[in-house]
């Protein structure tokens, strides 16, 4: 049986890298829910506009990923943050330095810091964007959910069952 472990350990060898990767990269989704996902594991993201739930994902630096958490889209990224970091942590211990957008920013640099032994670098946008601009090292965390039109939103009543069906996207490929 693969796992996620298995799968980024052949694929790091064959590319002649460390299977336990030292970088991860977060990003928070937030996504539309079915009618059929319960009311109590949905929300509102203002900032967004959405109604359903968010994801917070950690992949490594070539985006195969680490771990991956669901809540109501109402959560603030820095609070979901948390458990997602503490997740990584668990997971890889040697994974000691998280890529962040901005959105991350404050307390949670601290936090990180402080409980995790984790360095949270916030990547900022450029101060003249010229269009759409996606930013560096963000694609590997989008490519996640880019894989399959099946994570374009959720259809399970359980937060759990939407993170099996992320882990199992790059399975699949």
């Amino acid at each position: 049986m693969w796992t996620l472990d298995a799968l980024r350990w052949q694929v790091c060898q064959g590319e002649g890298r460390d299977a336990d990767p030292s970088a991860g990269i977060i990003a928070a989704q937030s996504v539309k829910a079915a009618d059929a996902v319960g009311r109590e594991t949905r929300g509102y993201d203002a900032g967004k506009m959405v109604a359903g739930r968010k994801r917070f994902i950690v992949t490594d630096t070539p985006g195969l990923l680490i771990t991956v958490t669901g809540c109501a889209a109402s959560v603030q990224d820095r609070d979901g943050t948390k458990g997602t970091l503490l997740g990584m942590y668990l997971t890889l211990p040697r994974c000691r330095f998280v890529f962040a957008d901005a959105g991350f920013a404050g307390c949670l640099v601290g936090w990180a810091c402080g409980t995790l032994r984790t360095t949270l670098s916030i990547v900022r946008n450029p101060s003249r964007p010229e269009g759409a601009t996606v930013l560096p090292r963000r694609r590997a965390v989008a490519g996640i959910a880019d894989r399959t039109p099946r994570l374009a939103r959720h259809y399970e009543r359980e937060p759990v069952t939407s993170e099996a069906m992320i882990r199992w996207t790059p399975l699949a490929l």
